[in-house]
């Protein structure tokens, strides 16, 4: 075996299913939080499922993507961490 078919038939699937039980939690979930902390773990995997392609399309390119998209989702996450301090000192 190679790694494209690790890829293919190990990888891959993992992702899909994570990304199914991240989705149920993400419209499921009892408060904003979990759906924050959901949101983020999609945009993870999203990030995970773009460097697979890249390396199998061969196209280094998507990591560029990816990483943009990694800051995003981390400066997203700590403005609605400060969001939720600034709330819960005004209670």
């Amino acid at each position: 075996m190679n790694v494209h078919d690790y890829l293919y038939y190990i990888i891959l699937p993992i992702l899909s299913i994570s990304s199914l039980l991240v989705f149920i939690r993400f419209f499921k979930g009892p408060s904003i939080v979990d759906r924050v902390v959901a949101l983020d773990l999609l945009i993870t995997i999203g990030i995970g499922i773009i460097a697979i392609y890249s390396i199998l399309s061969n196209k280094p390119t998507f990591l560029d993507i990816s990483l943009v998209l990694a800051l995003i989702a981390f400066l997203g996450t700590v403005a609605f961490a400060y969001y939720l301090e600034k709330r819960n000192k005004n209670d």
